[in-house]
Order: C-alpha cells, then structure tokens, then sequence
C-alpha cells in the first residue's frame, strides 16, 4: 500500500505548491480557481493518509512482493454482500437525483430519501438477518 499512498501523497503536494503560486499571481482575489485548487489538494492528501493508514494496519501484501507467488494471493480476498438487492434502490434515488436536475429540483427530495434508505440498507446489511456479525 506504500507505493498507493505515494500515488497521491506526492501529486498533492504538486496541488500545495500549485495553490499557493495561483494566490501569489492573482493577487489572492480569484478566489474561485485558487479554492478548487486546494479542495484537489485536500482530496489527494486524505486518499494517501487513508492509504497509509492501511498499510501500516495490514503490512505487506502479496501483490508487493517482487519475488511473490500466485499461490500467495489464494483463498478469501475480502466480505462481499451475497444476493444484495440494496444496490438497487440506492441506484434508484441516483437516477432520480439527475433526473431531478433536468425536471425540477422538487424530485430532489424522494431520490435523498430513497438514496439514504438504499444505503444505510446497505451498509447495515450484515447487521441483521441470516449474515449477521
């Protein structure tokens, strides 16, 4: 995961510098570009603090190994919802969502219900029934 989280560690920086030297030259009174330039810089360096926090949680993994087998990436690769149908009301209020930006921002409102509904259902999903922790 190191060489993830220097994937976007190192380009925010870039974002960093990038900013700053926009706010020098604008005098920092475009305020527009110089706050879409740090929102990039926030959001790359939140995915590669993210990315090292994973890497010193899980260690090395296989796919890091450059002397690595196949047989080291055998056997169960993570939890994943059997027989979900939650993805399907949470994709209902996204369609809803865009179709509330051509229609009327009124539809707005049922495709945020349907869409909070479709994902807490989702993520609660193995907090109740057959599958439960």
């Amino acid at each position: 995961m190191r060489l993830e989280a220097n994937i976007f560690t190192l380009p925010s920086l870039f974002f960093l510098v990038a900013g700053t030297a926009y706010g020098i030259f604008t005098g920092w009174s475009e305020w527009v570009g110089l706050t879409c330039i740090l929102l990039t810089f926030g959001m790359f360096i939140m995915v590669g603090i993210y990315f090292k926090m994973l890497a010193k949680r899980h260690g090395m993994r296989a796919e890091d190994d450059n002397d690595g087998e196949i047989s080291q990436l055998s056997g169960e690769q993570g939890v994943y919802a059997p027989w979900s149908w939650w993805p399907l009301p949470l994709a209902l209020g996204g369609a809803l969502a865009f179709t509330a930006m051509a229609v009327g921002w009124w539809l707005m409102v049922p495709a945020a219900v349907i869409g909070v509904v479709g994902l807490c259902g989702w993520v609660m999903e193995f907090s109740t029934g057959r599958h439960a922790h």
